[in-house]
């Protein structure tokens, strides 16, 4: 049932509109006149005052035909990451990727369309399906920002799907929980050449605390990185500041509050071992730290609703669908944090982040197909 040509033809349409985080005003237009052309109810919120974006999340609403089902949420996010502006899409055969100077953007492009081919399929062959709501994000790869500025509140829904894994017929139902630091390292400047004994290099002290800490993937639940430094301002003046970012992911709680706490002692316990004495005074090294829980980890069972229905909906097409983790984060963290039971839909991307980012469309259609089936068994009695 699945209109391949449409399909494939809005996908490439959107790939082609540039939309870099906080610059969705153009994709979330376009969206908003295909939604109210389906015949949905359509909004847009305030995320993107809050954040300081071209627009807001796009929330559709499309009443149910059998009141008894339950809402269903379907969700994606509109922003791509760098370098994504003037993507010209390449077809070869079933395989679209672009010229090599650009990612593709199907993160999260094919999860938009395929919500909007099946919805479409839905209306058009008058299949019963229950109320649905559809929420397209902004900001997403800036740190989940759309998704922790809607306001679950006005949503009906408790359960749902988020489109935002790669795969295909694969459903991510665990998904760690992440903090953000950043760390400010103080010294104390001299002259490098004249008398650096009178100083305290803040990039010694930070490299010091950085060689002590456990970094990477730290075991199967739990993964650390520093991912920015900055400071020092010439090579004959010993380095008053230094700032670090970075952040720790675990599908643990303990493990993750852990793992934030270590790194936060590494740079403190580096900072207690230099010091200077100058006329008569001490001073010390220290670190001024700044630690943000990012979001919620996502747990779902296998036995949850959501995840049964998915799983039903597979086996109704003759496929398997399986249920695994990742290490990632996504809006759904978010909106499991906020009460609602929502798993990440595999929806075929691959090697996002990338300029060698590329999209099977037989997968495309395959997960507008199994999102069709989702509905429509949604709407059982």
């Amino acid at each position: 049932m699945i209109d391949r040509e449409r399909l494939v033809s809005e996908f490439l349409a959107l790939v082609r509109i540039s939309s870099l985080s906080k610059k969705e005003g153009n994709i979330a237009r376009r969206l908003c006149q295909a939604l109210e052309a389906m015949g949905a109810r359509v909004e847009v919120d305030d995320a993107g005052r809050k954040v300081g974006g071209e627009t807001g999340n796009v929330i559709a609403r499309f009443p149910g035909t059998v009141p008894s089902a339950p809402p269903l949420l379907l969700s994606a996010h509109m922003d791509t990451v760098v370098p994504g502006e003037n993507v010209k899409p390449i077809v070869e055969g079933d395989v679209v990727r672009t010229d090599g100077t650009t990612v593709l953007g199907g993160d999260d492009k094919s999860g938009i369309v395929a919500i909007l081919e099946a919805v479409r399929v839905l209306r058009e062959r008058q299949i019963p399906h229950g109320d649905l709501e559809l929420v397209f994000t902004i900001c997403e790869e800036l740190g989940l920002l759309g998704a922790k500025h809607l306001d679950v509140s006005r949503l009906r829904a408790r359960t749902g799907l988020v489109l935002d894994s790669d795969g295909v017929d694969e459903l991510v139902t665990r998904a760690p929980a992440a903090d953000r630091m950043v760390f400010t390292v103080h010294g104390l400047e001299a002259h490098a050449g004249v008398c650096p004994e009178n100083g305290i290099s803040a990039i010694k002290v930070a490299a010091e605390a950085i060689a002590a800490m456990k970094l990477g993937r730290i075991d199967a639940e739990t993964k650390a990185n520093l991912g920015h430094i900055q400071g020092g301002t010439a090579n004959n003046i010993v380095p008053n500041q230094v700032v670090v970012r970075g952040e720790a992911r675990s599908r643990s709680t303990e493990k993750l509050r852990a793992q934030t706490w270590h790194m936060r002692d590494c740079f403190h316990e580096a900072a207690r071992r230099h010091r200077v004495t100058l006329d008569g005074k001490e001073i010390q090294a220290r670190v001024e730290d700044r630690i943000e829980h990012d979001y919620d980890l996502m747990d779902l069972p296998d036995d949850c609703r959501i995840v049964r229905l998915v799983v039903e909906a597979a086996r109704s097409l003759g496929r398997p669908c399986a249920t695994r983790p990742t290490g990632g984060g996504c809006d759904a963290n978010v909106l499991n944090g906020r009460g609602l039971q929502v798993a990440n839909l595999g929806c075929g991307m691959r090697e996002i982040h990338t300029v060698k980012e590329w999209l099977d469309l037989k997968d495309l259609v395959r997960t507008a197909e199994l999102v069709l089936e989702v509905v429509r068994l949604n709407a059982r009695p």
